[in-house]
């Protein structure tokens, strides 16, 4: 019959630091939950990347006024 082992350092090492990681990922995960409390919500109705666009043309991104006859 075998004999059981103790667990070797190593193991114990990688455990412990296994055990840190989701530590920190917890922690990070609090963080970004209490900034988005914090940041409140957003309209549904407004798209962020569509604010304060005007629809129709748009200037000419050179700066001439007058379009090329």
């Amino acid at each position: 019959m075998a004999g059981h082992t103790r667990p070797s350092v190593n193991k114990r090492l990688r455990e412990a630091g296994k055990k840190e990681k989701q530590v920190a990922k917890a922690e990070r995960r609090a963080q970004r939950a209490e900034g988005r409390k914090q940041k409140g919500d957003m309209p549904a109705s407004e798209d962020p990347d569509l604010a304060g666009i005007v629809p129709g043309p748009q200037p000419l991104p050179w700066g001439d006024d007058e379009l090329p006859s």
